[in-house]
């Protein structure tokens, strides 16, 4: 993933967790804390497994997390 993209993805995943703590929210979304807050701060890349757990989460197509 190129670094526009991770920045995209950080954006939009603190966006729609809102006021809900990192830890509600990674267990909304089947991944552990440390990850999300990894993804939140783009320190990470993502795999395909945890952007599909993601979208069935938040019912969202993964161009959604992108914009």
């Amino acid at each position: 993933m190129n670094h526009e993209f991770i920045r995209k993805l950080a954006r939009n995943l603190r966006t729609r967790r809102g006021q809900q703590t990192q830890e509600a929210f990674a267990r909304k979304l089947g991944i552990s804390r440390a990850t999300l807050t990894r993804l939140e701060s783009a320190s990470q890349n993502t795999t395909l497994k945890t952007l599909d757990r993601i979208t069935k989460s938040l019912r969202c197509d993964v161009g959604d997390l992108f914009e």
